[in-house]
């Protein structure tokens, strides 16, 4: 059987920040679902805490270096606080997922949180921030699917969960907790074998 070789690129939540167990973080916890649809997986991190969509030139030299058949970019958080601004993140996305399909990669793209929902964002500013989360994400949306990639459609769903659900963050109230990456991980899991099995890409 060949192997498939599955990366994770971004930023702290590709990394795993929050969970309390390597077997928890989001890579792992896809990579077995990967396994569980017959794929013998090989998986590699890419993820720095703190990285921005400008990081990701780095990383996805990186892994096509190494090599890749399958990408999942997490990113965004950390240029919406950061101000970065919609035309320029989804342009460096863009590069970064063309750069990935060009090497034969299949990507799939989860856009920019709601940060809106984060406990340290104080009331009055949730709606902006919010408004401005979903401004970001669309951007990049519209941009990895130009380059070539899928995106994750879930975020709606996924905000909505960790807002009625404190559990599901991490001690710092910032990024998830290992019950948090389960929840993610479960969203994101039929996206992620659907690009798997594309024969198209």
């Amino acid at each position: 059987m060949t192997i498939l070789r599955f990366c994770v690129l971004g930023d702290s939540l590709a990394a795993g920040v929050g969970s309390t167990r390597v077997e928890d973080t989001l890579g792992q916890r896809l990579a077995r679902r990967l396994r569980a649809e017959g794929h013998e997986v090989r998986l590699r991190g890419y993820g720095v805490p703190g990285a921005r969509s400008a990081d990701l030139d780095r990383q996805t030299g990186a892994a096509v270096g190494d090599g890749v058949d399958l990408a999942l970019i997490v990113i965004g958080a950390n240029d919406l606080a950061g101000f970065v601004s919609p035309a320029v993140g989804a342009r460096q996305l863009h590069d970064a997922v063309a750069r990935l399909v060009r090497a034969g990669a299949r990507v799939l793209v989860v856009p920019a949180p709601d940060l809106g929902i984060v406990s340290r964002v104080p009331a009055p500013y949730r709606n902006l921030v919010s408004a401005a989360s979903g401004q970001y994400a669309s951007a990049q949306a519209d941009a990895a699917i130009r380059a070539g990639g899928a995106v994750a459609t879930a975020s709606a769903q996924l905000a909505a969960r960790f807002a009625a659900d404190a559990t599901l963050f991490s001690a710092d109230r910032f990024h998830p907790s290992s019950a948090g990456y389960a929840v993610i991980a479960d969203a994101l899991a039929p996206h992620l074998v659907a690009v798997a099995a594309d024969p198209a890409a």
